[in-house]
Order: structure tokens, then sequence, then C-alpha cells
């Protein structure tokens, strides 16, 4: 019987790897240059120099990976977060995290200049998690506890709140061309040495995610059937929590501020893959790099050679999707 179960999964799961890895031959082939497949294949395997296999081993493939792995963490960040909270409208972008990672940014460009790329990613933990602490400290602070869409009301009020004190500090201290360059949503200037920094974070805290698949699937049901089982769900909570610190800082640090990519490919691969978190985990993984990928090629070559924000095209995707899943209330694709 679970042979059954899991040899389906794997079918789904290859599918989905299938347009991940044509989403990504694409967004390296198509821009405001085309270039040919012959030229991203030199570029990988030889030391040939040219314009195009320039283009491609110096500005795409670093901006393309960086897609990908940020789809990625934002995609299982939604997910954990979905089923940590059992709220369906749960991602970091609307609950605080990004806009708190933002502001972070936008303090420690000005004040601490000649930080260093790590330097700014910590910075970036710090803020997504002051920002989730202000959405649930907020939400929590009226009688009757937690509900999705106070949360929502919670994030929606935070994130404006920290939104305004990152492009406030930067016109306030004229550096506001360069905090944009951080939270405007945007791929441009990716380079390996940032990928050497943010990349290992992702793939150890998706690792991780992975293997807490199980304990998630639990809680995403009920807590108190969680205890009963002898889970320690403080313990676990603390953890997928800084879990998903990590993924939404990385996140922020590399492309600034996104939102929508955590709230819709969850919802997407639990109609695919069904409510067990182990399917859900890293089917998501490859799911969000594939919109992600899908997002940037699309914003490169739309209005070329002029570039449309990755951001703005996620959120174009992203509202209406938002607005069904309230319409349905949270069970649009469950």
């Amino acid at each position: 019987m679970k042979k059954e179960s899991f040899v389906p999964f794997i079918m789904k799961l290859l599918v989905v790897l299938f347009i991940f890895i044509v989403m990504f031959i694409a967004s390296i082939v198509f821009g405001a240059a085309d270039v040919s497949m012959r030229d991203v294949w030199m570029s990988l395997v030889s030391n040939a120099e040219g314009s195009d296999i320039s283009i491609v081993r110096e500005i795409r493939l670093p901006r393309e990976v960086a897609a990908a792995f940020v789809g990625a963490a934002l995609a299982v960040a939604g997910a954990i977060m979905q089923a940590m909270t059992r709220n369906p409208l749960a991602d970091p972008g609307l609950l605080g995290l990004t806009a708190g990672a933002n502001a972070a940014l936008a303090v420690t460009i000005v004040f601490i200049p000649a930080i260093n790329y790590f330097g700014i990613m910590i910075a970036c933990f710090i803020g997504a998690a002051a920002g989730a602490l202000l959405v649930f400290g907020i939400g929590t602070a009226k009688f009757g506890g937690l509900s999705p869409f106070r949360i929502v009301l919670a994030g929606a009020a935070v994130s404006a709140f920290l939104q305004a004190i990152a492009e406030g500090i930067g016109i306030y201290y004229k550096v506001s061309k360069d905090v944009s360059m951080w939270t405007a949503g945007g791929l441009i200037g990716t380079t390996w040495q940032q990928l050497q920094i943010i990349a290992p974070f992702i793939i150890v805290t998706i690792i991780l995610a992975v293997g807490l698949s199980r304990q998630l699937t639990i809680l995403s049901l009920n807590e108190e059937v969680a205890v009963g089982l002898g889970q320690k769900t403080a313990l676990i909570k603390a953890i997928l929590f800084i879990m998903i610190i990590v993924l939404a800082g990385a996140s922020v640090a590399l492309v600034g501020n996104m939102t929508f990519i955590g709230l819709m490919v969850p919802h997407i691969v639990r109609a695919i893959t069904g409510t067990d978190y182990r399917y859900i985990i890293p089917m998501s993984a490859f799911a969000g790099g594939a919109l992600m990928l899908f997002a940037d090629t699309l914003g490169r070559t739309i209005n070329a050679p002029w570039e449309t924000p990755v951001a703005a095209i996620v959120s174009i995707m992203g509202l209406p999707f938002f607005l069904m899943i309230i319409r349905k209330g949270g069970k649009a694709f469950t």
C-alpha cells in the first residue's frame, strides 16, 4: 500500500522537477539579448570567451540560480507557516517578515555602511524575527486569541509601518537609491559571491524542513494530538520559527521584498500531493523555484530591453489568488 501511494508522488515530483529544469533553461536563454543553447553549454563546460557566453556566465546564471533559491525558500517558508499556524493566508511577505527584514536592511545600510554581505544577511534575519514578533504580538493582544484574519490584518498594518520606516530612513539619510536597489524585489546584480554566502543557509534549512516534515504534518492537523503522541511542540515550533526567519531573511538579502510566493505555492502543491508535509515541502521547493524563474523571465522579456520588477509580476499573479482564497474561506486548493 505504501508503494502504491509513494510511486504517484515520485511521478508528480518528476513532472514538477522537469518544469523547473525547463524554466531554468528558458530563463538563461531568453532576455533582452537572447542567447543560443550552444552558448549556454559552452559557458558551463569550457573557459571560452565571448559576449553571449559572458552574459550567461556572469549575469544570467547567478541571477537565475538566485531566483531558484529564493522561490524555493519563500515557498517552503510559506508552507511551514501555514502548517504551524493552521492559517491558510500565512505568507512571509504578508505577515511582516520581509518588511521587517527590509527595515533592518535600511537601518544597516545607513548606520553600518561598511558592513559586508554576511552582516547584511544577519541584519535581515533579525529584522524578519522582529517583524514576525510584532505581528503575532498584535494579533494575540485582543481577547479571543489568534485568528487567520486578525493575523492578516496585523500583518498588513505592521508591513506598512515597517515599509514606511525603510523608505523614511532612505529619504532622510539620502540613501533611498541604495535601499531601493535592495528592497525593490529584483535580482539585478546578483553575484556568485552573494550566492556562496546565502545558498548554504537556504539548502540546510530546507533539508531540516524535510526532516521535520512528519512532525509538521501532525502539528498542522491538531496540536493536542501532537502532544498526545509525545511531540515536544514548544521545541518544534521554536525550531520551525527559526527556520522561517532564516528562509525569509536570506530571501530578502538576495532580492528584497517579495510577497505571494509563499502563499500561492503551498496551496497549489497541496492540491497535487494532499496534506502530508513529507510531500509538500520538497514539492514546494521545486514549484517555488519554477514560479520564481518564470516571473523573472517574464519581467526581463515582457518589455525588453527595459525590465519589469519581478515583485510586480509576482504581485499581479498573487493578488487574485489571495482574494480567491479569502472568498473561499481558505479552502481554494485544499
